[in-house]
């Protein structure tokens, strides 16, 4: 054989393999968590901008390292083996160090927290503060190596190594310093120190007037009941207050928010001199919003500096945002023109002006320029199905995109205003993180991620649009089966939430949103998710469509995309399936049961069954009461619609479900016993409202085995 011959087999032999490679199928554990493990994309890690701005900290082989932006130059910070060779440091990873403002940095392990100080390009070993056993919820007061955290239901501050007990509640149903309202309205924590160091602002939640509910530990014998505290549509929701306390003078005063004791406190803010706090009044209707300012030290209110108003619902989900160097002008996001843009106040002149305006959302403020006064924000503006980031000057209010690759984007900003970090993937890109310089919009490379499926065999992926009842696009996906035949009839399953706040379908990796479709794609389904009118992201409008009467428009929206998959000559319309979960489970059991003639086949986790044992924050927003609104409640229920079911359904919980209780597919199952109607049914012991770690392959294999058996041979499902 000659050279060239040689050659030739060579290239042969390696586009042999590469096929081969490329044909290897997800196991299931891939395609349940294997972008988690092994399939995980490259991405930057620990990734942080000094406070000067005059470069980044990343995680690297171990080790904390600075990266200089003007010279490129790296030193390291701090590595593991540094804290391997302290006593105190010796079982604490590198990776939970924290860096603070003031160049030191401090990480927390079980009741300590120890304070590393910078170097010369080192940080080294200051002190140890030791907090109460069972501390949580560890908050650095700014200003100060204060500390504060919770223990069970009171809150602790340590002050100079002294640990002082801010609140002595004795009865457990009344909570200080953690989350209220069930974290809706944007809440995501409880304490809330001053900026300037002075004082601690927490919240107080009284429960002892909501009911109990039990949740049941079967790991023990006999089992244990572990009541929690669960307020129903319709019933008693717990009381919530503010107290905030001077560190200098040890004294604690309530924020006078009087009113209905049922409302509801969100946006919590200090006004930056510390000298005052803001706090939006929802009232329990949701339709009335008060943005209030109290005086830190008397507790009294200055002023009421705005209100809103709807007759659907009102929903703050963000805390002001100060002009930096500013004590009087602030960001409020508000939806009040039908989609969730930026608004410009003065605390004296009170609405100075729209900075964004549109058909578009924000979805995320990124930081404001301290000089130039540009703010940056994440936007659907170009496009709902994807991310970008933009900046908008606040007195010219011109605007402008600063990246240039479609996907989805996500940006954090130096505190100089300088820089943004920049990450993004879509359909064909796994992740690239880049620096852009706001000055020159010039772009740094730090990342292109490498493809972890490039190996595997995957589908065929389309973008769909279709059109709701009323004309409004929705956009799906589809993902048709590996090694497709247009001439074959193919099982489909309909993958589903389309409840609010939830978007499925984005450019973004992978394509198909999920690499269990895609593994069902590879054993001979197509798969189709769509996100209908319910959903989040589309504005006011497309959300508000279901108010009231929650699973009936977004059903005829679910709908359309069964008619589109039925209207394809290759989808089989005799063996059509739907999944979901939470939301989606309610949905996929909501078509079983009021459209039976449509899915041979679904399977529905952690289903809501009947909205009035849901919780109030979330219900009553979307349906009102069940005295104010008892046909939408008796309407969107299922009990009494069990026996429409023709279909197979499995449905699946866990047992020690706090979000939506057990109690819904219990009640649902004994409906069904009483009507005589089978179904099937597993349980997840152990488990919360979602299923997840190693069981969750077991999960999914329920799931595809389900299919499998009622779905994927038709012959075989005829039979049953």
């Amino acid at each position: 054989m000659n050279t060239k011959a040689i050659i030739f087999s060579f290239v042969l032999l390696g586009a042999a393999g590469t096929a081969h490679a490329q044909k290897q199928k997800f196991t299931l554990a891939e395609a349940v968590n294997g972008l988690r493990s092994n399939l995980a994309i490259k991405n930057v890690s620990g990734f942080g901008f000094t406070r000067d701005g005059s470069g980044y900290t990343q995680l690297l082989n171990n080790a904390i390292v600075y990266t200089n932006l003007k010279t490129a130059k790296t030193d390291t910070l701090l590595a593991q083996k540094s804290l391997a060779a302290n006593e105190n440091l010796k079982n604490t990873s590198v990776g939970r160090v924290r860096l603070m403002d003031d160049g030191g940095a401090y990480v927390v392990s079980g009741n300590k927290v120890h304070f590393l100080e910078a170097g010369r390009g080192t940080l080294g070993y200051r002190r140890t503060l030791a907090l109460q056993e069972g501390a949580e919820n560890v908050t650095l007061v700014p200003k100060s190596n204060y500390v504060l955290y919770t223990v069970k239901n009171n809150v602790y501050l340590n002050q100079n190594g002294v640990n002082i007990a801010l609140t002595n509640d004795q009865n457990e149903n009344i909570i200080n310093g953690q989350t209220v309202h069930r974290s809706e309205f944007g809440i995501s924590k409880g304490l809330f120190p001053s900026p300037v160091g002075n004082a601690v602002a927490f919240y107080r939640m009284d429960q002892t007037m909501v009911a109990d509910y039990p949740i049941i530990d079967w790991s023990v014998t006999p089992a244990r009941s572990e009541n929690i505290k669960y307020p129903m549509a319709g019933g008693t929701s717990h009381h919530v207050t503010l107290g905030v306390y001077n560190i200098n003078t040890g004294k604690t005063t309530f924020l006078q928010t009087t009113g209905d004791p049922e409302q509801y406190l969100t946006a919590v803010t200090w006004a930056p001199d510390g000298r005052s706090i803001f706090v939006g009044v929802l009232n329990r209707a949701q339709n009335h919003l008060r943005m209030n300012q109290y005086d830190a030290t008397t507790g009294a209110l200055i002023k009421t500096h705005f209100e809103e108003t709807s007759d659907k619902y009102v929903e703050p989900q963000h805390d002001l945002l100060f002009f930096p160097g500013s004590t009087t002008d602030f960001i409020w996001q508000s939806q009040r023109t039908g989609y969730n843009h930026l608004f410009h106040y003065n605390t004296e002149k009170g609405l100075v002006g729209q900075l964004t305006k549109g058909d578009w959302e924000v979805t995320e403020v990124v930081g404001i320029h301290p000089k130039k006064n540009d703010i940056y924000f994440l936007a659907t503006k170009d496009s709902p199905l994807e991310r970008h980031i933009y900046r908008v000057n606040k007195n010219t209010l011109k605007m402008e995109r600063l990246d240039t690759a479609a996907g989805m984007h996500t940006a954090t900003m130096s505190d100089d205003g300088s820089w943004i970090y920049d990450t993004y993937s879509n359909a064909d890109t796994p992740r690239n993180v880049s620096l852009i310089n706001t000055a020159t919009k010039n772009v740094q490379t730090l990342l292109s991620a490498p493809n972890p499926l490039v190996k595997y065999q995957r589908p065929d992926i389309r973008n769909v649009t279709l059109r709701a009842d009323d004309g409004t696009p929705l956009y799906g996906k589809i993902i048709l089966p590996t090694d497709f035949n247009p001439a074959k009839k193919y099982p489909a399953i309909v993958y589903l939430y389309n409840g609010p706040h939830v978007q499925l379908v984005t450019n973004s990796f992978p394509a198909s949103g999920n690499l269990w479709y895609e593994y069902m794609a590879q054993r001979g389904y197509v798969v189709f998710t769509m996100d209908g009118r319910g959903s989040g992201n589309r504005g006011l409008q497309f959300e508000q469509a279901t108010f009231r009467n929650l699973g009936t428009t977004e059903m005829n929206d679910q709908l359309q995309g069964v008619a589109y998959l039925r209207s394809l000559p290759y989808v089989d319309a005799g063996r059509l399936g739907v999944h979901g979960w939470s939301f989606g489970g309610y949905m996929t059991t909501s078509l079983m049961l009021r459209h039976p003639d449509v899915f041979r086949v679904g399977v529905a986790g952690g289903p809501v069954i009947d909205w009035r044992m849901y919780e109030i924050m979330y219900t009553e927003r979307y349906m009102d009461t069940p005295a104010e609104n008892p046909e939408g409640y008796k309407n969107a229920a299922l009990f009494d619609k069990v026996q429409n079911l023709k279909g197979k359904l499995l449905m699946i919980h866990g047992t020690q479900d706090d979000v939506v209780v057990w109690q819904h597919s219990v009640n649902f199952i004994k409906a069904a016993v009483d009507k005589g109607v089978q179904l099937d049914y597993f349980i997840y012991p152990g488990h919360p409202h979602n299923v997840s770690g190693p069981d969750r392959v077991h999960l999914m294999q329920k799931v595809t085995d389900y299919f499998d058996l009622y779905l994927k041979n038709n012959k075989e499902a005829d039979q049953q």
